[in-house]
């Protein structure tokens, strides 16, 4: 009887709401806080870093303001919005952004899904093979996008023309197909990332349930489209999600190889809110810009997200 009078929660007294509270609820909550406590300059640092500056953002978005005209600054509603709805370079460069992320990422998947089926093989020099093709990842996108330009698509003496001139070709690859290279030096930066998620999850995939397909009698064919391809699915959706996040954002390679011409052939919509910004002079228009820009962004990242959790969860609940 003593010990379970001495086992139970002592009394602390009732807390805000009148409710009695126990010492071992104090201790729980300070034991919460102190766990949080860590990460509270993170997130102090993220609020000051990322949400500060959309703020302002937005109460940008709601002036008329040009740097050109001093003194013009004034209120001017939703009007910026509407001008961004009815300009049609906007709905063009929006294509452009739409195309050059779809098409960069499916390349990159699709090649980095090849790329992992060959590593995953055991073959001499396989460690060397694997970091030669890691390392376009690793080149700052700054040079990748000047070695393209300069070294592989230039018309007088780029690599491409050379090695095309004995077919008889040979053409300005970044004024005739301006976002066709862009695309393509986007695809040889993200192949390595699309390749090592999907190795990753070869390399997690039971070898017990493949071996038994091969003593059932089942083709090399039937075992990817059957056992390897529904597995690699999670890897392969949260690639595509990441990499679609962070092309989004792709002003660099822009810049650098095309300057978003000729015209707005090439240019996507960081580059052009970044030309409405610091050419056109337009503070009230470009913040409205990157403003419908970052909200389109999360309402289809969130939509992808939760699909990537379904499929992670559906998973976890099959096994």
């Amino acid at each position: 009887m003593a010990t379970a009078l001495a086992d139970r929660p002592t009394p602390a007294g009732p807390d805000s709401s009148g409710t009695p509270t126990s010492k071992r609820d104090h201790i729980s909550r300070a034991e919460g806080w102190r766990r949080r406590g860590p990460l509270l300059p993170a997130l102090i640092f993220m609020i000051v870093v990322t949400q500060i500056p959309f703020l302002f953002t937005l109460y940008y978005s709601t002036q008329s303001w040009n740097l050109v005209r001093p003194g013009s600054r004034e209120f001017n509603g939703l009007n910026n919005y509407v001008e961004v709805f009815q300009d049609g370079q906007f709905w063009k460069v929006t294509l452009n952004t739409i195309v050059l992320i779809v098409g960069t990422v499916v390349l990159s998947v699709v090649l980095g899904l090849i790329f992992a089926l060959l590593l995953d093989r055991k073959f001499i020099g396989r460690s060397i093979v694997r970091t030669l093709l890691i390392t376009p990842f690793l080149v700052t996108p700054v040079a990748a996008a000047l070695l393209w330009k300069t070294s592989l698509l230039s018309p007088t003496n780029g690599l491409v023309n050379w090695a095309l001139s004995p077919l008889g070709i040979d053409v300005d690859w970044l004024s005739e197909f301006p976002l066709m290279s862009v695309m393509a030096e986007l695809v040889w930066q993200w192949t390595p990332f699309m390749m090592l998620l999907i190795l990753a999850g070869l390399q997690s995939m039971p070898k017990d349930i493949a071996e038994a397909a091969r003593v059932d009698g089942a083709t090399s064919f039937r075992l990817f489209r059957e056992l390897t391809l529904p597995h690699l699915r999670r890897f392969i959706e949260l690639g595509t999600v990441l990499g679609a996040i962070y092309l989004v954002n792709t002003f660099d390679a822009v810049y650098m190889m095309t300057s978003g011409g000729p015209g707005v052939a090439s240019a996507n919509l960081p580059f052009y809110i970044y030309q409405r910004a610091f050419l056109g002079f337009d503070i009230g228009q470009a913040a409205a810009m990157g403003v419908v820009t970052v909200i389109g962004t999360i309402v289809v990242a969130s939509l992808a997200i939760r699909l990537i959790f379904k499929s992670f969860s559906g998973a976890e609940e099959a096994a």
